[in-house]
């Protein structure tokens, strides 16, 4: 390998070292103290690397949002996808139980997620595609539900966006802290059940 591919390999090197110690100071700086903080400047000082740095690497604010985004619904695929129950009950079940898991730990990315608590000024293909593998995550136990028969035939998508609706509803109203029954895991629970037998074959 001469020198001046070695060079270039070694540059190449750094300059992903950097963008990705730009994403982890990101991802830190949206911990520790929120949304609102996350700013070019923070997250360059975090890193210890000189503002320019985000520009360069990530192409400004919108790349570290970016990054949180992808991190944020990559980590909720995880969540909705494990578990391969073969009772498609059981597995809606804990696919649901799973979704609020996620949201009440991670609520500083479920916010940047869904309310754009850290707004992007240009829409994302990449981050587009992150956020629609949650959704077919989703899609897949409906599936999965209707053809076992646990779920009513019907068109998949629609029946996974009125499930992402209720469950995405319940966990932002716990998440505000506007739940006002005593006991929300206990209600979220019995929600799920509600909505279970309503996706049921003979709930009519």
């Amino acid at each position: 390998m001469s020198d001046v591919t070695a060079a270039v390999r070694g540059e190449r090197t750094r300059s992903i070292d950097v963008q990705t110690a730009l994403e982890e100071a990101a991802h830190r700086v949206l911990l520790r103290d929120g949304p609102s903080a996350v700013t070019v400047r923070a997250v360059a000082a975090e890193a210890g690397v000189a503002p320019m740095g985000v520009y360069n690497h990530l192409g400004g604010k919108d790349g570290l949002v970016a990054s949180i985004l992808i991190r944020g619904f990559d980590g909720l695929t995880a969540a909705i996808s494990a578990g391969d129950e073969p009772d498609p009950v059981v597995r809606m079940r804990t696919c649901g139980e799973r979704y609020r898991t996620f949201a009440l730990e991670n609520p500083q990315h479920y916010a940047v997620m869904f309310e754009a608590a850290l707004p992007m000024e240009t829409e994302s293909p990449v981050v587009h595609e992150h956020a629609e593998a949650s959704f077919m995550a989703l899609v897949d136990k409906v599936q999965y539900g209707m053809s076992h028969g646990a779920i009513r035939p019907g068109d998949a998508f629609d029946t996974a966006q009125q499930i992402w609706s209720t469950v995405h509803g319940a966990v932002a109203l716990e998440l505000k802290g506007l739940v006002l029954t005593p006991d929300p895991a206990a209600t979220y629970a019995e929600l799920l059940e509600l909505l279970i037998r309503g996706l049921a074959p003979d709930a009519g």
